[in-house]
């Protein structure tokens, strides 16, 4: 019975660790990353892109964690972040710190020993920005998110120098797109939490109540995909395909912040968000598939 007990115990708090690392969001982020390196290299090296899904999934899980002990306060008055590890005291902040700390030493020593300083200094400023500026500025203004799509964009552009230990235009093109994909996909979130994101003082849309003038802000954002979308095809980095699957991506994009507009209701705010969870993953494989 001891033994079961004990079992049980190892499973709940490596179930809790898993949590702080919030693996669905890590994931998604690590599959940019790996876009990003793809589509830098001829033939792809296929153990050091499991190396670099290892230091992917450790960076931002230890950003995600320390976005968690920070907020830990707020989180229990949220519904939805009210059952993580920390506010349920399944985790204690030591055990929280510690975690992110060997999970940022991992991702370093990966990027450093495999990649190249370049890289690894990409991981680290993102780690930076999240967990120690971004955080704390959700709750001064709408600055924070302008903030958060910094390091929310830098995944892409570190493959991209992982793969080339090289700085440019092509990486930097990247990052743009995913920088303004920002916008749309937070503030989309941001609508449906609107109320309970008000009760703890974080702001995380570019208006001040669910209305029209909200909505068009987060159309002109989306608005921006649809010419950066053919950069890459111009750069000659992909070909004229996926230009234009990109282009009729953004323009169907930006149809769901026009019916935004028109109604402003929390339905039509969750329809842009999963077009937005859709739209993303769906560009960045077609460059993949028509890259030059």
């Amino acid at each position: 019975m001891d033994k079961v007990l004990g079992l049980a115990a190892i499973n709940a708090k490596a179930k809790a660790y898993v949590e702080l690392i919030k693996l669905k969001l890590t994931l998604a982020v690590v599959f940019s990353g790996v876009f990003g390196y793809c589509l830098a290299v001829n033939e792809v090296i296929w153990w050091k892109l499991a190396v670099l899904i290892i230091a992917s999934i450790a960076i931002t899980g230890s950003a995600n964690t320390i976005n968690q002990i920070i907020e830990r306060e707020s989180d229990k008055v949220m519904k939805r972040t009210a059952s993580r590890p920390l506010p349920t005291g399944r985790l204690t902040v030591t055990e929280a710190a510690l975690f992110a700390f060997c999970l940022f030493g991992i991702s370093c020593y990966l990027f450093v020993e495999v990649f190249n300083i370049r890289a690894a200094a990409l991981a680290v400023l993102s780690l930076l920005l999240y967990g120690f500026v971004y955080t704390p500025l959700k709750t001064k203004g709408q600055i924070a998110v302008w903030v958060g799509a910094l390091p929310g964009a830098f995944p892409p552009m570190i493959g991209w120098v992982a793969a080339t230990n090289h700085y440019g235009w092509e990486p930097g093109i990247l990052f743009a797109i995913q920088f303004f994909w920002q916008f749309p996909h937070f503030w989309s979130i941001g609508w449906l939490a609107f109320d309970e994101y008000k009760k703890v003082g974080i702001q995380m849309m570019p208006g001040d109540s669910k209305n029209t003038d909200t909505a068009f802000r987060i159309m002109i954002y989306t608005l921006f995909l649809i010419p950066i979308g053919w950069l890459p095809y111009m750069l000659g980095m992909t070909g004229i395909n996926s230009a234009l699957v990109a282009m009729v991506g953004g323009i169907l994009f930006l149809a769901q912040t026009f019916h935004l507009m028109r109604t402003c209701t929390d339905k039509a705010a969750l329809q842009m968000m999963f077009g937005s969870l859709l739209y993303l993953p769906v560009v960045q494989i077609v460059y993949l598939i028509d890259k030059v």
